[in-house]
């Protein structure tokens, strides 16, 4: 491979584009690196290519202000040194000083003009100005000291100079912006550790042989053989064999999951001690783990709604600084000490400097980075930092049944046929019809009938009413399955069938009608098995103070059964699909904050509708695609997880804008000089540039400690 190519990961409509590096270096002598082929300067041999990912690649802001970081202090120290103690002329210090205030602190003033440019004034306006007024009045002192009067001249006839507060000032705030772009770095380390876990190969059955394959070169239908402590290369089903898998990455669970032929498994998981055949689904970006680094590097990009209250004290914050500045420079040139106008400078720029909203800015996106990483780390996938602010508000759940409380996987459990038709010809009809159909329902019908041995058939006319059932021919009988109320609109009677159907429900089981040529069959009972953890999750989430409500297309009988096991009281049933979201806006009319949770297409409408669309790992596309939040592992433990850590980022952000806050209050009138009349003591810019970057520092080590939170 030569030059360089583009790996996309695709998350809706967002491309995120990553650029990867290949460098040629020697086999024999890998410290010969070059940009191109060619061959070895030592021993001849061809040079070979080497790729480097972006994950290894360094952050180029980082290394560039890395180096002006370690440029500016290496000049900045001695003039700090030689400026303290008057030891030499100011023109040496001019010297020192130049580079550090023009090449180093260079960064500063293109930002600084652009806010300008652009009408939105920030710390870059503050410290770029900061620096600019400093550095300018020391450069003409020394230059053209005769242009000043007498009351910008000290008790000795000088004008001060004060290149050393400039040149301090920018290195300061140097470290600042390397300490940020550090922790900003480690915020990512989610998203670099799930790059990681990709396997780089995929071993290929072909024409009868197997071969190791890139991992890029795996198409959708490939056969791959996965062997005993292999990771599991991409997104798939299992066609021959079992074993245990380790999906603790996507799930965040320790515990492996025992997969069987016919499950699907996901890539980049590892499996256990057994050797299994999978069949190829998703590949490339189309996999959970693409999928999962899109959204979380889409959400640690997306602002909160409390950001915005950042950003409008930032608007009028900045200006007034520099209105304060201006004030305090009047003052003290008009009634300071001597030298007047050289102390209304130095205070001016001590305002500037100290005022610096950057803690401010860096309150909410720093806990919002650490606290998706979190998430994700256990099993929490966040799409936009408005979903995990939304989530701490929510006061009802509104949460689908068939593969959210339940596992999503029902079974036929009863077959009750009319008087004159044979058991085991009613499920092999109604297993014939529901081979067209894809909800779980059907399916679990079809799979009945398959594991009787049964033998099924095409089935012509196929059509499913939605929220109704499906209807056909088989073998030249026309077939209904579905609910009382399609046997209705079809004029069945299905009467003599009501006290088996009612006790179905009473069981928790669905009844499913069958008619044939227009009469009545029989009855198909089919139950989906509660999830484990679901019973103690509600417990914790109405111990939370949130309103549960289910939500199904079951008969009422069915839903409350169920719902009584589970322990949830209220419940929405007979909804169809198309009215899902109907029932999420009547709650929201309500005047209450609704978090819908569900995992089907069916239910994609109603998750985008409400406040936080939850879905589950193991559901549809689109409903991962509509929902604010994903819960990789697929049942509500992750959701009692996302309501923790929406919690804590919150918590998180309110102690970060309380001390930012609080921290310019309070050091604005100290820069002003406000303590000199009692104290005599004066806050100098470079204390102040000090001040300022350890208020970031202070920031940023409180939004990290969100990667330690128990979810």
């Amino acid at each position: 491979m030569e030059g360089a190519h583009l790996v996309w990961c695709v998350q809706k409509e967002i491309r995120v584009a990553t650029q990867v590096k290949v460098e040629w270096v020697c086999p024999m002598h890998p410290q010969i690196v070059r940009d191109g082929p060619g061959a070895c300067p030592i021993c001849g041999m061809a040079l070979e290519p080497r790729t480097i990912t972006a994950e290894e690649q360094p952050n180029e802001e980082l290394v560039d202000m890395k180096r002006r970081f370690v440029f500016a202090t290496l000049l900045s120290a001695p003039l700090f040194v030689i400026a303290m103690g008057h030891l030499l002329p100011a023109w040496v210090e001019l010297i020192l000083a130049t580079p550090v205030c023009t090449w180093a602190a260079w960064p500063f003033y293109e930002r600084a003009v652009a806010s300008v440019r652009n009408r939105s004034l920030n710390m870059f306006t503050l410290i770029g100005l900061g620096v600019a007024v400093a550095y300018g009045f020391s450069l003409v002192a020394t230059l053209a000291p005769g242009v000043f009067p007498a009351a910008f001249r000290d008790a000795h006839g000088d004008v001060p100079v004060y290149f050393e507060a400039a040149a301090v000032i920018t290195t300061l705030v140097l470290v600042g912006q390397v300490l940020e772009l550090r922790a900003r770095g480690q915020t990512s380390a989610a998203i670099r550790k799930l790059l990681g876990l990709a396997p780089k190969t995929a071993r290929r059955i072909r024409d009868g042989g197997e071969d190791d394959v890139p991992l890029e070169d795996v198409k959708v239908g490939d056969r791959l053989r996965v062997r005993p402590g292999e990771k599991i290369p991409v997104d798939g089903v299992v066609l021959e064999g079992s074993s245990s898998v380790d999906e603790s990455m996507v799930t965040g669970e320790p515990m492996p999951t025992m997969k069987r032929v016919g499950d699907r498994v996901v890539g980049a998981t590892i499996n256990g001690s057994g050797s299994i055949v999978m069949r190829a689904e998703k590949v490339g970006s189309e996999t959970l783990l693409a999928r999962i680094v899109a959204m979380v590097a889409e959400a640690q990009r997306s602002r909160a709604p409390i950001q915005k209250l950042a950003d409008v004290v930032s608007g009028y914050f900045v200006p007034s600084v520099v209105a304060v500045a201006v004030v305090t420079a009047v003052v003290w040139a008009l009634v300071g000490p001597e030298p007047r106008t050289a102390h209304a400078i130095v205070n001016a720029v001590a305002v500037l400097i100290i005022a610096c909203p950057c803690a401010l800015g860096l309150a909410t996106p720093m806990s919002i980075m650490v606290g998706v990483g979190r998430g994700a780390q256990a099993g929490v996938l966040i799409r936009n930092a408005e979903a995990l602010e939304r989530m701490e508000q929510v006061d009802t759940l509104l949460v689908d049944k068939t593969g959210t409380l339940t596992e999503g996987r029902p079974a036929v459990i009863a077959v009750i046929p009319v008087p004159g038709v044979e058991e085991a010809e009613l499920l092999r009809l109604a297993a014939s019809l529901e081979r067209g159909s894809q909800h779980p329902l059907g399916e679990a019908v079809v799979r009945a009938g398959a594991g009787r041995g049964l033998a099924l058939v095409e089935a012509d006319d196929f059509d499913a009413p939605i929220g109704r059932g499906v209807r056909g021919t088989v073998e030249g009988k026309h077939l209904l399955l579905g609910t009382p109320r399609l046997m209705s609109e079809e004029h069945i009677d299905v009467g003599a069938l009501a006290s088996d159907a009612e006790r179905l429900r009473s069981e928790g089981a669905t009844a499913i009608f069958v008619a044939i040529d227009g009469a009545p069959a029989g009855l198909i009972g089919i139950a989906d098995p509660i999830k484990a953890s679901t019973p103690d999750a509600v417990a914790a989430l109405k111990a939370d103070g949130i309103r549960v409500v289910m939500m199904t297309g079951d008969n009422r009988a069915t839903a409350l059964a169920v719902a009584k096991r589970i322990g949830i009281e209220e419940v929405e049933a007979e909804v169809l699909p198309e009215d899902k979201a109907a029932v999420v806006n009547r709650l929201r009319g309500e005047g209450r904050s609704v978090a819908m949770a569900g995992d089907g297409v069916n239910d994609a409408p109603a998750l985008a509708t409400a406040e936080v669309g939850v879905a589950m790992g193991a559901g549809a596309d689109v409903a991962i695609e509509s929902a604010g939040v994903t819960l990789l592992k697929g049942d509500l433990v992750g959701l009692v997880r996302a309501r923790r850590l929406s919690r804590a980022v919150m918590r998180n952000i309110r102690q970060n804008l309380i001390f930012a806050f609080a921290y310019n209050v309070a050091g604005i009138p100290v820069a002003a000089g406000m303590l000199y009349p009692l104290t005599g003591t004066l806050l100098s810019p470079p204390i102040a540039a000090g001040a300022m970057a350890l208020s970031s520092v202070s920031v940023i080590g409180n939004a990290l400690r969100l990667q330690a939170v128990r979810l």
